[in-house]
């Protein structure tokens, strides 16, 4: 299993707390890097919302490609997994952008994490126009072939409904190859579709092991069905990890105190509206982001380590981690989980 995190460029994971120590700054970003490669992680998602969408719009949120190009330059072995929504970024130009942050960490550190967006007043306020969910897909998939046939070949050319690219000339490629990891994560049909034949990795919002299994066994058929080799299978996990049990469901139950009137609940509706998922989200579910407390990461270090491998035996590789505040407790899951699975 590879240990991945979110880096909180919101300030924190958490709908009803106010302050998780955790700024949403540059200092603590990279602070929060530095040590996180030096204690076992592997990976880490740089999110990218232009408004804040965990503690509410007026609150402050970190540009994801400026720190992303930050972080590379001050890490050594840390991957970045940069999050993209193509409705806000020129694929041709967003290529060249991701191919100079390869090189800047020495190839095989950055990767994306494709996004399709769903927040219409974040597209509203920032000039972006803002299409119905199956419209942003068939975007997605030519951003997808632009960014690919850009990075792969020069002289290269498109023609398609939403991009046209002539005779481009991207110099220098990507220092990975063949091209830097393409996660991407949905649950529509046209999201698992596009996904399984244009990307490398399925990244999955929260769920138990035994759902996760039936989704990596779904996403198996469609990859084998394009004759393409296996995915990396990424699931998102809120963790809390305490000395006993007891402690950990205190824990959760002060989390989840749902709170309606916190800023960070104003888009509640607009994110049920803006997606296609497989299951409906509660209000406690979504006093933490991506579903991550149904990925069952709470309890005693032995306790958290079995759904580990639980997650393992479902054939997930990467966990993708939330906790609040993020440094203390890395520390703990690093001490507690990663260091005795290993």
């Amino acid at each position: 299993m590879r240990y991945g995190y979110w880096m909180p460029v919101f300030g924190g994971w958490l709908r009803n707390v106010d302050d998780e120590r955790m700024a949403p700054t540059w200092e603590y970003s990279k602070k929060l890097a530095q040590r996180s490669e030096q204690i076992g992680y592997d990976l880490s998602l740089v999110a990218e919302l232009n408004l804040n969408d965990i503690k509410g719009e007026e609150a402050p949120s970190l540009d994801a490609w400026s720190t992303a190009a930050a972080l590379m330059a001050v890490t050594n072995t840390l991957e970045l997994m940069v999050a993209v929504r193509p409705t806000f970024h020129n694929p041709a130009l967003l290529a060249k952008q991701a191919a100079n942050i390869d090189h800047i960490g020495g190839g095989g550190r950055l990767s994306l994490n494709v996004v399709s967006s769903w927040w219409k007043d974040e597209a509203t306020k920032y000039g972006v126009h803002f299409e119905q969910h199956d419209d942003r897909y068939a975007r997605t998939a030519e951003w997808l072939s632009v960014v690919d046939g850009v990075w792969k070949q020069d002289h290269f050319s498109f023609a398609g409904k939403y991009y046209n690219v002539a005779d481009n000339v991207l110099q220098p490629k990507p220092a990975t190859k063949p091209r830097p990891v393409i996660y991407a994560g949905g649950e529509s049909e046209a999201a698992k579709n596009l996904i399984a034949r244009t990307c490398d990795a399925y990244v999955m919002h929260g769920d138990p092991p035994e759902r996760i299994a039936e989704k990596i066994a779904d996403m198996r058929r469609r990859r084998e069905s394009f004759g393409l080799p296996p995915m990396i299978y990424g699931v998102a996990g809120y963790s809390i990890v305490r000395n006993t049990e007891a402690e950990a469901q205190a824990e959760l139950a002060r989390i989840t105190d749902v709170q309606q009137s916190k800023a960070g609940y104003h888009n509640y509706q607009q994110w049920l509206a803006g997606t296609q998922l497989e299951q409906r989200v509660s209000l406690e579910d979504y006093s933490v982001s991506n579903r991550g407390l149904r990925s069952g990461l709470v309890g005693t270090p032995q306790q958290v380590l079995d759904r580990v491998k639980a997650f393992e035996a479902a054939g997930a590789n990467l966990l993708l981690l939330q906790c609040s505040p993020q440094l203390e407790e890395m520390e703990r899951f690093a001490e507690c989980v990663i260091q005795k699975g290993r």
